[in-house]
């Protein structure tokens, strides 16, 4: 059994290598992701596992079918960059790790609020050249303030035990209302209640064509002026334009982001001695109030072993029974 990682890290490395000894795999790393011009790199396989920026279109997944490619193991939760139909069509089953690590997603979004409203990102830098001054630095209490979460799934549900014990008040949208965040206290309301009343949003759903731009001109008009926004879930949700706008005019306060709508062309990589050719995300790094990390919500020692080991084990399924419990194809 021989598995090809398209755009593979030395960390991807190092946990499945290790996650390996139990499933004896030739494993093959490649920096390269895959599209549709670097599907050949995969010759010979029997899988392929990819990651969230990865493109697997109709056009690329009939290449990796004339390869001889059985079988695609996503490393990651989200599964909008795989076309599932066409791969059903194709006879290419699709595994994920729909569950590694909420909390490790949940704690980094808790990390991208406390330090943007803060401001220790800021202070850091000041203290390091002996600045001691606050002017600047004003937050505000999490406490007792209003927070919206979209989508309350395992990760959304991390986040709003989190939430609860910093004593706040907890709202939430999700078109499947989930027990365990009632049982927290929290209250399910329209989306649009949720907008206009919640001091701080937080996304945490997968991007489907229904919720692309979920949040555009339109939602940001209706919160709260100087409201706080949190993306640790996908690009697409956001408008980034209409964000831009927002953050413009003061209608958005504070937005952090772990995730970009065009990210697929930046994100782990090294380009600091490039010239960024996104305007808008050159434009997003250049207001105060604006946080962005580089995908990194999932990045724990616990969350990778456990998608190093899930992702094996998806394989090893689908090579005993040809299906496994967290395949996509068989659930389209």
């Amino acid at each position: 059994m021989q598995v090809v990682f398209y755009s593979a890290q030395s960390y991807d490395k190092t946990f499945f290598e290790q996650a390996n000894y139990q499933f004896g795999y030739r494993l093959k790393f490649i920096e390269a992701s895959l599209n549709l011009e670097t599907a050949s790199l995969a010759q010979g396989a029997d899988a392929v596992c990819v990651f969230v920026n990865d493109k697997l279109d109709e056009a690329c997944l009939a290449a990796l079918k004339n390869e001889g490619v059985k079988w695609v193991a996503l490393r990651c939760a989200g599964f909008n960059n795989v076309d599932l139909l066409a791969a059903k069509a194709f006879g290419l089953p699709v595994v994920r790790v729909p569950a590694y690590s909420p909390e490790a997603v949940a704690e980094h979004t808790l990390a991208l609020m406390l330090t943007l409203n803060r401001h220790t990102h800021r202070a850091y830098n000041r203290v390091r050249e002996s600045n001691f001054q606050l002017q600047g630095l004003l937050g505000f209490n999490l406490h007792q303030k209003c927070i919206g979460i979209i989508g309350t799934g395992q990760i959304g549900i991390a986040t709003a035990k989190i939430l609860s014990g910093f004593g706040c008040q907890l709202l939430a949208y999700d078109p499947y209302p989930n027990e365990e965040f009632v049982a927290l206290g929290g209250e399910y309301v329209e989306v649009d209640t949720l907008y206009h009343l919640s001091d701080v949003i937080t996304l945490h759903c997968p991007l489907t064509p229904e919720n692309h731009h979920l949040i555009n001109g339109a939602a940001l008009a209706s919160m709260k002026s100087g409201v706080m926004l949190v993306n640790t879930s996908r690009g697409g949700l956001i408008d980034t334009r209409a964000a831009i706008m927002a953050l413009k005019s003061g209608q958005l306060g504070y937005l952090a982001l772990d995730v970009y709508e065009q990210e697929s062309e930046f994100f782990f990589r090294d380009l600091s001695d490039e010239i960024m050719t996104d305007d808008d995300l050159s434009r997003l790094m250049t207001f105060p109030n604006v946080l962005i990390t580089g995908h990194q919500g999932f990045f724990t020692q616990e969350a990778l072993t456990e998608i190093a080991m899930v992702t094996l084990n998806n394989l090893q399924e689908l090579i005993s029974t040809g299906h496994s419990a967290n395949s996509l194809t068989c659930q389209n």
